[in-house]
C-alpha cells in the first residue's frame, strides 16, 4: 500500500509524492511512519525529517508545525523545510545571535508573542545548523 507524503510551508508545497517511509521530529521524539500507520496528529519540533523516495533517503531541516498521519498519507505543515544546500551556517548563527541579544536587552518589556517568536528563531536556526553540520 502506498504512502503519500505532502510537505507544505506557508510559501510553497515542498514535496508531494509516494514514499516508502517517513521519519518526523515529533514533540515527544522521533516518529517513524510506514504504510498502514495508525491515525495520528502530532506537533513537530525543529529538527530533521527523513523519507525514503525511489530508493534514496532525502533529509530536510524542518521547523515547528504539525503532522497528520493516516494509513495512506502523511501531511506535514511546517514553518520551515530546507535542504542542506539551502542552509547558510553563518546566516543562521547571526540570526541566533540577534535573537538572543534582543531577548536579553528588552525581555522584561516584551509581550509573550514576541518572546515566543524569538525563541522560535533560535530553535529553528539551531536545528538548521545541526542538520547542515551532520550532512557534511
Amino acid at each position: 500500500m502506498p504512502l503519500q507524503l505532502d510537505i507544505v510551508t506557508p510559501e510553497k508545497k515542498v514535496f508531494s509524492d509516494i514514499v516508502e517511509n517517513v521519519y518526523l521530529p515529533g514533540a515527544d521524539g522521533e516518529i517513524g511512519v510506514l504504510p498502514m500507520h495508525a491515525g495520528l496528529v502530532t506537533a513537530l519540533k525543529p529538527g530533521e525529517l527523513r523519507y525514503l523516495y525511489n530508493g534514496h533517503v532525502t533529509t530536510l531541516a524542518v521547523g515547528s508545525g504539525f503532522a497528520e498521519i493516516t494509513q495512506t498519507k502523511v501531511v506535514v505543515l511546517t514553518d520551515m523545510a530546507l535542504g542542506e544546500a539551502e542552509i547558510d551556517i553563518q546566516t543562521a548563527e547571526e540570526a541566533i545571535q540577534r535573537a538572543q541579544e534582543k531577548l536579553q536587552s528588552i525581555e522584561h518589556s516584551m509581550g509573550a508573542e514576541e518572546v515566543a517568536y524569538l525563541q522560535g528563531v533560535i530553535s529553528k536556526s539551531t536545528a538548521a545548523i545541526q542538520f547542515k553540520r551532520k550532512s557534511r
